[in-house]
């Protein structure tokens, strides 16, 4: 490799190693980190080049070779000094025996067995396995580690008291001896909450699901936490267990021996939650545009007490569709249930379907982001008109039952995992219902990986509704297919029933897609995809439109942004779509 300094003295370093330890020398060998400093001259660089065998052993000692071969030489004879570095490694150092003691982790009298702490599953868990390369990172990673896993359950005034790698270079093996105390066990007691003026304490207890008494664990507290920034209520949360409350314990304990420290019972930990409230109002406007329904303007007001409930509100205008809604949320139950009462009024025109659709809701959900669950009962009164048919209006009281199902390694940006949505639901009485009905929905999307740079996401939607006749049924919960999350290339739900010169909605729906994503950078990535489905009044009717084309893919900080260009098949033309991810 050559070096050339932009001012200064000029030379050039070339490394003869093997490929990890050139990499190591590359990136930490002053000679070669100081080429191009402009206040190195010839003097300079021989004093680097004199020092560099002892560098060159440091570096790769870390690595695990204790006993290398090296020589360092500057060459004047050539036009620009030449150093000239030569390393063999020679045989690394390998674990021998591991001395992994473990002071302390007493159990209680009277604990049973399978409530104890595992310390063989903690011994088992240690990384650096005799026979491994004896690696400075890896050695240090592995206290790290084991220590952090004691410390996050049940231990967490647990100390590293000793360590120690003896390194025989002759025999080429590594002893290792690590020793933990654990302290005392602790365990969590009453909640304190510290910060509330304007909200209530059922919004921070209800969502409390630690229990006096529980072992102490930092990722219950870190769920807690987690679940408590969710509910937007406050501007910054820090949930913990309050260490100081048992101060004179803790001195008491120093004093002790570790098999005294381990079987003193210490009180229990206050759990503290600490908050800064969000203000209780806020008005926020944006304009945007969709490739599904045009421009957007759009208005939003939220109040975060309203008789002690939370008030979300949005205006939302866009050239094909035009909503007003308003909801009110409870604060979440001990159980864990979300529930909340809304009224909404959506006027949309599309594909020729002119509706307006008047609601009054209530809905319950639960669950976490693996599994969420909900159950929702809406009144709608619907006016619609299409092409040059009179308009119509149809009341209906559906209930409805909804679940989705996550399993993704990552929510935001997932690579590989599926998550599937099912809904079952209806309005099976004859009460302020004009039409009974009962309707079925299932739409899921998987991700695979296909190598380092690459992946592949496979979607699919399937619907069906049952009824005596489709007058009266609301448009809603009919189906149409097209558009930027279904299938790509036609316009949004342009894909139906086609009727004078509209197109409306079906009793069934299937669509399907499939899609290559190549990564040529972290962020940035291109795909090419092929869709395919339609929505029809039977079975015979869902004949496949197709669209496919290519796409630009960008991991922003709000989630990946698609943008494509297809071609409809069916329809003969092409189409740009912009979308956020596949949402559910």
């Amino acid at each position: 490799m050559a070096a050339q300094a932009a001012d200064g003295f000029k030379y050039e370093v070339r490394i003869d190693a093997p490929g990890d330890v050139r990499e190591l020398l590359e990136k930490n060998l002053d000679v070669v980190r100081f080429r191009g400093n402009d206040r190195i001259d010839r003097e300079q660089l021989q004093r680097l080049v004199r020092v560099a065998p002892e560098q060159i052993r440091t570096l790769v000692a870390t690595d695990g070779y204790y006993s290398p071969l090296v020589s360092a030489q500057l060459d004047r004879e050539t036009g620009t000094p030449l150093v000239n570095i030569k390393v063999t490694p020679g045989e690394p150092v390998r674990v021998g025996e591991v001395d992994l003691q473990l002071q302390g982790f007493a159990a209680h009298p009277g604990q049973p067995p399978d409530q104890q702490f595992d310390v063989n599953a903690l011994k088992a868990g240690w990384p650096l396995k005799k026979g491994a390369v004896f690696r400075q990172d890896a050695w240090e990673s592995a206290k790290r580690g084991i220590l952090r896993s004691v410390v996050q359950t049940r231990y967490p005034r647990a100390q590293l008291v000793e360590s120690q790698a003896t390194v025989d270079p002759e025999s080429h093996i590594a002893l290792l001896r690590v020793v933990i105390d654990s302290g005392p066990e602790m365990r969590f007691g009453e909640l304190r909450i510290e910060g509330l003026q304007r909200y209530p304490a059922s919004v921070v207890r209800n969502l409390n699901e630690i229990d006096p008494g529980d072992d102490y664990s930092e990722a219950a507290l870190q769920s807690y936490q987690s679940r408590l920034q969710d509910t937007g209520y406050f501007a910054s949360v820090d949930v913990s267990a309050d260490m100081s409350a048992i101060l004179n314990e803790q001195l008491e304990a120093a004093g002790m021996t570790p098999e005294q420290n381990a079987a003193t019972a210490m009180a229990p930990l206050p759990l503290l939650v600490r908050v800064v409230e969000n203000k209780r109002k806020n008005v926020s406007a944006g304009v945007g545009y969709s490739t599904n329904t045009g421009n957007r303007a759009s208005l939003t007001y939220d109040d975060l007490s309203v008789f002690g409930l939370r008030l979300k509100s949005a205006l939302t205008l866009e050239t094909k569709k035009q909503t007003a809604t308003g909801s009110f949320y409870f604060p979440v139950t001990p159980e864990g249930y979300n529930d909340s009462i809304g009224a909404s009024f959506e006027r949309s025109d599309i594909s020729g379907e002119v509706t307006a659709v008047t609601s009054v809701a209530a809905k319950r959900a639960w669950g976490t982001p693996l599994q969420e669950r909900n159950i929702s009962l809406e009144l709608l009164t619907e006016s619609k008109s299409v092409g040059g048919i009179p308009s119509s209006r149809s009341t209906s009281l559906p209930l409805t039952y909804g679940v989705t199902w996550r399993k993704l390694d990552n929510l935001l940006f997932p690579t590989k995992g599926y998550a599937l949505n099912a809904q079952l639901g209806g309005a099976l009485l004859p009460i302020l219902t004009d039409e009974a009905f009962v309707r079925g929905y299932l739409r899921g999307v998987a991700y695979l990986p296909l190598g380092v740079s690459s992946n592949a996401i496979f979607r699919g939607e399937a619907g069906a509704l049952a009824s005596r006749e489709k007058n009266g049924v609301p448009a809603v919960y009919l189906f149409r297919a097209g558009g930027d999350q279904s299938v790509r290339g036609y316009a949004y739900q342009e894909l139906g029933v086609p009727v004078d010169g509209a197109i409306t909605g079906g009793r069934y729906l299937a669509t399907a897609s499939a899609e290559y994503q190549y990564w040529f950078k972290p962020q940035y990535g291109a795909a090419v995809f092929y869709d395919a489905g339609n929505a029809g009044d039977s079975f015979s009717a869902l004949h496949p439109k197709s669209g496919y084309g290519i796409g630009a893919r960008w991991k922003s900080p709000v989630g990946p942004i698609n943008v494509d260009a297809a071609y409809g098949h069916a329809v003969r033309k092409y189409r740009l779509h912009f979308s956020l991810g596949f949402t559910f």
